[in-house]
């Protein structure tokens, strides 16, 4: 089983994800300790693909407080990711087209090492964001009334 350390909701508004990847990623050791602490934050997170390598931008990691300041971490350092080449291949063709990037999706424990979930998503437009909270709106509605035809 996996444990979430953080999630990102805000992609999943923001973007249609077509495809999503799991990827370990190359930590610090007071990023764990940090980590472990729960002072993650992957809101803003996106990976990038640079020189036939991937690396996470925008992940907010807390520095740990018992360590002294030369052993510290940046807290928004970019962080390299494990994946197979043919997957970073894959993923700098698909980057390549207009209107695609690799939001991060989630953070989490598998098996005592930290992994990271991206996706491939394309841009919503406002409009679609509307429909989705219209969607949204109308499956609680009728849950609601499901239940409450159910209580009597």
């Amino acid at each position: 089983m996996s444990s979430d350390i953080a999630t990102n909701r805000k992609a999943l508004r923001d973007y249609h994800i077509s495809d999503k990847y799991e990827c370990g990623i190359e930590l610090k050791g007071t990023e764990v300790k940090s980590i472990r602490e729960g002072k993650a934050n992957i809101a803003d997170a996106y990976a990038r693909i640079e020189n036939g390598q991937a690396f996470l931008y925008g992940c907010h990691i807390q520095p740990w407080q018992t360590a002294g300041e030369w052993f510290q971490h940046g807290v928004t350092r970019a962080r390299r990711l494990l994946l197979h080449k043919k997957e970073i291949i894959k993923l700098d063709e698909v980057t390549a087209q207009k209107g695609c990037t690799l939001p991060c999706l989630r953070m989490y424990w598998k098996g005592g090492r930290v992994k990271v979930e991206i996706g491939v998503g394309k841009g919503k437009s406002h409009s679609d964001q509307r429909q989705d909270l219209k969607k949204r709106t109308e499956m609680r509605e009728a849950q609601r009334e499901m239940a409450r035809f159910n209580r009597r």
